[in-house]
């Protein structure tokens, strides 16, 4: 067989295990192996509603035994039967053949861990950890990033570990140095602090000692199949031609990518996988590519670029990460066989479904239409889940921290709803918000043998946040839905003012009579300002797509109104809240952002 031991070879009962003859069972494995095969598969699945992960298995048998990196072929192949048949199986027959086979193997730990508020405990924590922060800088960060990260920075703090930044830079067609930047303000502003900070760019050329590596080992080849050729042999599971050439044919193909001999698409290194397995990701797939496109911080120095699952696995070896903790739409498995053919140390990989959002995907390519199309102001629109978007919406970093841990994470695919992190951001904001008046849509009142008084009225009606002084006259602007109500006869309070009875009501006036200056229960309470007002427009986000997948055309609604004169006062950036309104971010001089009720 080409590549080494494994697959096509008639197994040797007598090979030593541990120093001692051991007995072949499933694949050509030692029984102790393949019961450590059942009971991971057993485990992982009752971990995860029934549905075991071929991936997370084989890290786990490949860390009981480390000797089988030499036979990860062997160990795919068996994981992936068993785990088929695991999944088969319901919850209780998988609990039932558990607790008989394996006894010593308790799941119940686990199941209560579940159910608690926050991040549970992680297992293998004996030693130095070290986690990571991998983004790729081709697009701006967004919240779901936040969520993430916020995730791996709480267990590094936890288990006094290390975090790496770690940008994954090795497509120069999509990066660009603002993204890089996007993400460490986002995560400074999230209160994020990492250890260590390095772009994959600048160790290409370790990465490429171990491309030849595998290369060398038989593990990989030059392949200059066409795209629609490989496409068609990865479906039917056949091998192409190149997949025998010689190591010399590999090394000389290999050494003329790196030296820009031949152009983009002529050929790619792909890793000899399993052309035969269920994970399609596993039928030998690129590993290396040229792209001949600058890059931002290499220029144009370098035109072979790995792929990411072989430098993520790379790096991960280079930065001594232990635990991984990430989004599930990565390929786990191939990235288990790359570091057991480079004889890597396994780590924890934690896998999570993506924090999504209703009506607001995180995605680029649902995203990037509507900035491309000026369906939204730019990538810092509030309406966007990008860190600039809810920032400037007036969502608080910590807000986004807490929340995080209030949900913990899952592998079931899950939307949330935004009022589940307003409700935290409303908590958060306000006892530290001043209280302002703002009055949408306003129609003027006047009032009858009011008295000229100076108001005096504290920003907050529990803390001190100072106080202003309003001088009032009789004469008001206030909501014109309010006036809507208002009836001869009808007897309103003017917040922290006095009360007033409506004499009648014109288009464009509304006549009122002084009544008193008492507070009185149960009567309308409706907010005002004076003929020393400002205007100001307020910018209400709504949901960029409706549940049908359709673009919400009505995403954003402006309000116009006038805002006591006291606004002046405040910072770009502060967050206030407007009485009966809602919380908002001073965006600009005439305009504020709503970020909730």
């Amino acid at each position: 067989m080409e590549g080494g031991e494994g697959v096509g070879r008639t197994p040797d009962p007598s090979r030593k295990v541990f120093g001692r003859a051991a007995v072949v069972t499933r694949g050509g494995l030692p029984e102790d192996v393949v019961a450590s095969v059942e009971r991971n598969a057993l485990l992982n699945a009752l971990r995860h509603d029934g549905k075991a992960e071929v991936g997370a298995v084989i890290s786990k048998v490949i860390g009981d035994y480390p000797e089988l990196r030499t036979s990860a072929k062997e160990v795919t192949r068996a994981v992936e039967e068993r785990v088929r048949e695991v999944n088969a199986m319901t919850v209780e027959n998988q609990r039932a053949l558990l607790r008989e086979r394996y006894p010593e193997a308790d799941i119940a730990p686990r199941e209560r861990e579940e159910g608690r508020i926050g991040l549970p405990p992680l297992p293998n924590v004996k030693g130095a950890l070290a986690f990571r922060l991998p983004p790729e800088p081709s697009g701006f960060m967004h919240i779901g990033h936040g969520m993430a990260f916020t995730i791996n920075s709480v267990y590094a703090e936890r288990y006094n570990g290390k975090l790496w930044l770690r940008f994954e830079d090795t497509n120069p067609r999509k990066v660009e140095p603002r993204y890089y930047e996007s993400f460490r303000e986002g995560s400074r502003w999230l209160g994020i602090k990492w250890d260590y900070e390095k772009s994959v760019s600048s160790d290409l050329e370790i990465l490429y000692e171990y491309g030849q590596k595998l290369l060398s080992e038989g593990n990989a080849y030059a392949c200059g199949c066409d795209e629609a050729k490989v496409k068609k042999l990865r479906f039917s599971g056949t091998a192409c031609e190149h997949r025998g050439q010689s190591f010399e044919k590999n090394l000389e193909i290999w050494n003329g990518m790196i030296s820009k001999k031949y152009g983009e698409g002529e050929y790619v290194i792909r890793v000899r996988g399993e052309m035969k397995s269920l994970d399609y990701s596993l039928r030998d797939p690129n590993i290396f590519r040229v792209i001949e496109h600058p890059h931002p911080l290499t220029g144009s120095r370098y035109s072979i670029w790995p792929t990411y699952d072989f430098e993520v696995v790379v790096e991960d070896e280079l930065c001594k990460i232990t635990h991984v903790l990430r989004s599930s739409e990565f390929h786990l498995e191939l990235q288990e066989l790359i570091r057991t053919l480079l004889a890597f140390q396994p780590v924890t990989v934690l896998q999570f479904s993506r924090f999504n959002f209703k009506g607001t995907p995180v995605s680029k390519r649902l995203l990037r239409p509507l900035v491309e199309k000026k369906l939204v102001g730019g990538w810092d629109d509030p309406r966007m889940p990008t860190i600039e978007g809810v920032k400037r919406r007036g969502i608080l970093p910590e807000s986004i921290k807490q929340f995080t841990l209030q949900v913990g994470y899952t592998k079931t695919e899950h939307e949330y709803d935004w009022s589940l992190l307003f409700a935290v951001n409303r908590k958060l904001l306000d006892p530290l918000s001043k209280r302002l008046m703002f009055v949408p849509d306003p129609i003027a009142l006047h009032v009858k043998d009011a008295p000229s008084k100076e108001a005096r009225i504290p920003y907050h009606p529990e803390k001190d946040l100072g106080s202003r002084t309003i001088e009032t006259s009789g004469f008001f602007f206030v909501p014109n839905l309010d006036a809507l109500g208002m009836k001869p006869g009808t007897v309103v309070r003017l917040i922290e003012l006095y009360n007033v009875q409506v004499l009648g009501k014109k288009a464009n006036l509304i006549t009122a009579q002084f009544h008193s200056a008492e507070v009185i229960q149960d009567i309308p309470k409706i907010q005002w300002v004076t003929d020393l007002k400002t205007k100001l427009k307020v910018l209400e986000p709504g949901p960029l797509y409706n549940e049908d997948g359709s673009v919400n055309r009505k995403s954003l609604v402006t309000t116009k109104g006038l805002v006591e004169e006291s606004f002046r006062d405040l910072s770009l950036g502060q967050i206030i809240q407007f009485l009966r309104y809602g919380f908002c971010r001073v965006d600009s001089r005439d305009t504020c952002v709503l970020a909730h009720k």
